[in-house]
């Protein structure tokens, strides 16, 4: 084992190495999206032509609740319109199903008995409109996802470099993947990303502090020296309690020359062998926000000095 194993090396799961996609995601959503529209343009229509409608005027004592109800309507309908075009990228099927359960209680519960029938109508609307969109999206996305699962599995792309980038720096670095997606999906990504066991830990969404909305890295629940710990993700110091240990790399598009890792790996293996004291301290000291890039051209600055006093001194000598 290395003298430096005791470094910490922590790739962000989705940055550095993988995308996993499913071909079917997009469509699923886009179908949802036009559902839950379509829906909520004959909730209005149907509205407008009521309102048109002397007879089925709620009375004026029934307006001012009403205003509140159609508010309600509209709020619920739109957010199913945006929620359904967002949340099959954002969450699982299963994430999905937990967020819209209380909403789909509510939608069976029976209508007050002293509401009047202008009143039932719109609450009806109002809940089982936005239900519905919901219920289609889920039952379409699991029939996709079903549907891809048993003719070709889900794809794990592999960022170009990572198989190197892994196993030479396994070497001298402790490896920890640390994810804010759920171990259920962490794990059989890892599992195929690096068959050689150059990961040592995994880390999924559990370990991570929820603040304002977002999951973010915990370094501090590492139980290591944090002056040891180096976190490597697109976007690291936005992702991270704490940034002072960031290394920020540009994120992946599929792009297949993509060399951001095989670039990183010269100054990780220099930090290995010189140990410094706090890892901090050197990070701090790279300004541009590309320490690849900037490293190279340090070692070429560097060399270029050894070789002009290596002149001098022959100049001298003689």
């Amino acid at each position: 084992m290395s003298r430096v194993a005791g470094s910490r090396l922590l790739p962000r799961i989705s940055a550095l190495s993988f995308c996993t996609a499913s071909p079917a995601t997009a469509a699923a959503s886009s179908s949802s999206s036009t559902a839950a529209v379509a829906a909520a343009a004959a909730t209005a229509s149907e509205a407008s032509s009521t309102a048109g409608d002397p007879s089925s005027q709620p009375p004026q004592t029934a307006r001012k609740p009403w205003g509140a109800l159609k508010f309600a309507a509209f709020a619920a309908v739109s957010t199913a319109v945006g929620g359904t075009g967002y949340v099959s990228y954002a969450y699982s099927l299963e994430e999905v199903d937990q967020m819209t359960r209380e909403l789909r209680k509510k939608s069976k519960q029976p209508i007050p008995e002293d509401a009047s029938g202008f009143e039932a109508m719109a609450y009806s609307a109002a809940m089982k409109v936005p239900v519905a969109a919901i219920e289609v999206y889920m039952d379409v996305r699991s029939q996709i996802e079903d549907q891809i699962r048993r003719e070709r599995g889900w794809r794990t792309f592999k960022r170009p470099g990572v198989d190197a980038f892994l196993e030479h720096l396994g070497r001298f670095y402790e490896i920890v993947v640390y994810s804010d997606q759920l171990s259920m999906y962490v794990d059989p990504v890892v599992d195929r990303l690096d068959p050689k066991g150059n990961i040592r830990h995994r880390l999924s969404r559990v370990a991570t502090k929820y603040e304002n909305g977002k999951h973010y890295r915990d370094l501090s629940k590492l139980n290591r020296n944090p002056a040891q710990v180096l976190y490597i993700s697109a976007h690291a110091k936005e992702s991270s309690l704490q940034p002072e240990n960031s290394v920020e790399i540009k994120p992946w598009k599929l792009e297949n020359d993509d060399t951001q890792l095989l670039d990183l790996i010269p100054f990780l293996e220099y930090v290995a062998m010189a140990r410094p004291s706090d890892i901090r301290a050197v990070l701090a000291s790279y300004q541009s926000g590309d320490i690849a890039a900037e490293f190279i051209e340090r070692s070429k600055e560097h060399q270029r000095r050894m070789q002009e006093q290596k002149k001098s001194g022959r100049i001298w000598r003689r």
